[in-house]
């Protein structure tokens, strides 16, 4: 590779387009331009997802017996996009937690006891809170109460300062005679040893790179509990509330068990177009596909729902290290508007199921209402009585924090225990290849491709626009001239790059092409030369110096948190940045097809960094791509992002948009890398590289090597150059594997 490229210059003359283009005459900064286009698409797209959720329910009205059914696959649906996927271990019942110096029993109300309790959830992971049972006689009904992450079991039970007394529900319920079991949460204070990263965004990440919640793990909790009260099998109804988070955890697992006859979600429930600026511990992938919070209330019905509208846990997380949220109350006619909605929804049952909107103080007011707590009860045969006073306490409590670290162990040791089996997961998995022909490989692959297409990248199923290229002429070197092209993708999306074309080209001459994608932060001059930046060396120019002509397509991830909350607004549809990224580089790539000097046969990708990223994700569903280097990014990508022990792991570290849900069960970056096959596939690595380590990159590259040698055939396809040296663009056997295989001298 040359040791130095020259600094392309600005053409003094940018009215010159390319023949069969208009002359672009856009100004500004065009990278802007195109991260606002995709946020309003995005933005768009949630509205239309609104709009067309009804298309994907069949509700059968018949009678209450039926109606459940009809809505089972909902129901599987939304299982698994929460991770409620692990199976419970059974429990005779919940055990109590004591020492030598601190008895279970912490309290003592006049018609009730509180006990310290901890009951099974999964294999190694416990729930821990408390038991308010009655003293005497069968509970009117069986309740699991829910705090907000704000709040401990404690407060709500009215044993600890925190909640006022009239909203402190847990309490209310059992001197109403109910059985009451309250689940702690993990809170979102900050990790001590990870700045701006709070516990609930901690967990979230691993789990969510390994089809798994923090949410859908307490969902559990709550249904174990529920598992434990329908034991009993006396008669006794079973309800779910809470307040804030627990008021989304009710929603969900009013919506998930039938056995839940009554649920009151408080401060939560509101229309959801807004979720992705909520905690990122609430990002459900795919979830406003299918699910509102009205389609919820609907999994509800025929069973009891009331909605309580009240000030609403108010937080603001600035980020930093983790994702900036916030949770605020909305107006009062949002929470109308989608209950109303709900009720629309299940209008047509011959008797109306109960689905009742308590408002406190015009939204604003205290939770746990008179009202609200009243409906609750209503369809639970039981009662609300007058409040009495605080229980009286019988024993010390435990330190919440103490408890709340144990609660944070099993569930990273959990998401640890998957991370260590995934791989086996994926093999069974991927099973369905067939690899007896290259034929028959590519065949079997198709289906492959057609899931990571839709569960894993995600796809909008809309047709690309006319691609409408407007191009100006912007820079020039010795051996080549520098074009920037922009043309249309989707309404409001555009793709942009810069096309160099060498200055030897002879006319109807065909060319092979490498589209050079730079990485995190980076823009299409720094791969032509331009600004000095030293790990891409000017490899996009290098090229054209050597013949090939070379497309510098400007991706997403540009300007932090406006391209990180673009992620955010994708997720939800059940899409990613790649979404929009893969249509991007189809239309890209078809027009370079229709150039008179370009090979249409011999269109290469070459990456780095976030470009190496993107190496593994666009060219197995862009099939015009013949050929994919992975330069600086190759990885154990599974373990990089869900790890919490290594050094190197995303889990730990800064970058909130970069995780991908359920990549653990399904492709990491030896499976990608199936999806190449069999087309050329290659790998870059410095040792010195900070973005893994040696062993996990060979770790990971030697299935992909068996793959291509040992088990189809093609050894000569398939290749990794390790060089002495950082993250950077080393162009010696990257390069002389694409003119291997683009035959260029």
């Amino acid at each position: 590779m040359q040791n130095a490229i020259e600094e392309p210059k600005p053409t003094l003359n940018s009215q010159i387009a390319l023949p069969n283009t208009s002359l672009l005459t856009q100004t500004g900064d065009i990278a802007s331009a195109l991260v606002e286009g995709v946020d309003g698409f995005l933005l768009k797209e949630i509205e239309k997802a609104e709009k067309s959720r009804a298309e994907l329910w069949r509700r059968e009205y018949v009678n209450s017996a039926t109606y459940p059914g009809s809505v089972q696959k909902s129901r599987e649906r939304l299982a698994h996009i929460l991770g409620v996927r692990d199976a419970r271990v059974p429990f005779d019942s919940p055990e109590l937690v004591s020492t030598l110096e601190r008895p279970a029993l912490v309290a003592e109300g006049a018609n009730y006891r509180v006990y310290a309790v901890r009951w099974k959830v999964l294999d190694g992971v416990n729930s821990e809170g408390l038991l308010l049972t009655p003293k005497r006689g069968k509970p009117k009904a069986r309740i699991i109460a829910i705090p907000d992450t704000t709040q401990t079991p404690e407060q709500i039970a009215g044993l600890t300062a925190g909640v006022a007394p009239e909203s402190q529900y847990a309490r209310r319920l059992a001197e109403s005679g109910c059985e009451v079991l309250v689940p702690a949460l993990i809170s979102r204070r900050e990790h001590p040893k990870y700045s701006k990263l709070n516990y609930r965004e901690f967990l979230y990440r691993s789990a969510f790179e390994l089809g798994r919640q923090l949410v859908g793990y307490e969902i559990q909790k709550i249904l174990a509990g529920v598992d434990w009260f329908a034991k009993a099998r006396d008669g006794v109804k079973i309800g779910v509330m809470g307040w804030g988070d627990g008021g989304m955890l009710a929603l969900y697992a009013g919506a998930l068990d039938t056995r839940i006859d009554s649920t009151l979600v408080s401060a939560y429930f509101d229309n959801r177009n807004h979720c992705w600026s909520e905690p990122i511990d609430r990002n459900i992938f795919g979830r406003l596909e299918r699910f509102g919070d009205a389609e919820l209330a609907s999994m509800v019905s025929p069973r009891a729902l009331t909605v309580e509208a009240c000030a609403f846990p108010e937080q603001t997380i600035p980020g930093g290290r983790g994702a900036p949220a916030t949770v605020a109350t909305p107006p009062m006619s949002s929470v109308q508007s989608e209950t109303a909605k709900a009720s629309t929804l299940v209008q047509d049952f011959t008797q109306k199921p109960h689905l009742e909107l308590v408002i406190s103080e015009d939204g604003h007011g205290a939770f746990g209402t008179q009202a609200g707590l009243e409906s609750f009860l209503h369809k639970l045969s039981a009662k609300l009585v007058e409040s009495s006073a605080s229980p009286r306490m019988k024993a010390p409590l435990e330190n919440p924090i103490e408890r709340e670290n144990r609660l944070i162990t099993e569930i990273d040791r959990f998401n640890q225990h998957l991370l260590l089996i995934s791989a086996d997961v994926r093999k069974g998995f991927m099973k369905r290849l067939d690899k007896s022909s290259l034929a028959n490989y590519e065949k079997s692959a198709e289906e492959y491709r057609e899931l990571f297409a839709k569960e894993v990248i995600g796809r909008f199923d809309i047709p690309l626009l006319p691609p409408n290229p407007h191009t100006r002429l912007a820079y020039e070197a010795e051996k080549w001239r520098g074009y920037e092209v922009v043309l249309d993708v989707f309404p409001g999306v555009m793709a942009y790059g810069i096309l160099l074309l060498p200055k030897d080209l002879k006319p109807n001459e065909k060319r092979p092409v490498v589209v050079c994608q730079h990485g995190l932060e980076g823009r299409p001059q720094h791969v032509i030369g331009k600004d000095n930046f030293e790990y891409y060396k000017g490899f996009a120019a290098d090229l054209a110096n050597r013949g090939y002509i070379t497309f510098a397509p400007q991706n997403l991830y540009i300007f932090e948190d406006r391209f990180r909350t673009l992620q955010r607004k994708a997720n939800p549809l059940g899409k990613t940045l790649f979404s929009i990224i893969v249509p991007q580089h189809q239309q890209i790539t078809d027009w370079l097809k229709t150039l008179p000097n370009v090979d249409g046969e011999r269109i290469a990708f070459y990456g780095l960094s976030y470009g190496g990223k993107s190496a593994m994700r666009i060219p197995p569903l862009v099939k015009n791509y013949c050929l994919s280097i992975c330069s600086a990014d190759f990885n154990e990508w599974v373990w990089k992002n869900a790890s919490t022990q290594s050094p190197y792991s995303y889990a730990i570290n800064g970058e909130y948009e970069i995780f991908e849900w359920d990549l653990g069960s399904t492709f990491n970056y030896a499976e990608m890398a199936a999806l190449i096959a069999p087309r050329p596939f290659m790998v870059e690595r410095g040792q010195f590289d900070g973005v893994s380590s040696d062993e996990a990159v060979a770790y990971e590259f030697a299935k992909v090597r068996h793959l291509y040698q040992a088990e189809l055939g093609i050894g000569d396809r398939c290749e990794m150059e390790v060089f002495v040296g950082p993250h950077t663009i080393h162009g010696k056997g990257t390069f002389d594997f694409l003119a291997k295989h683009l035959r260029w001298r």
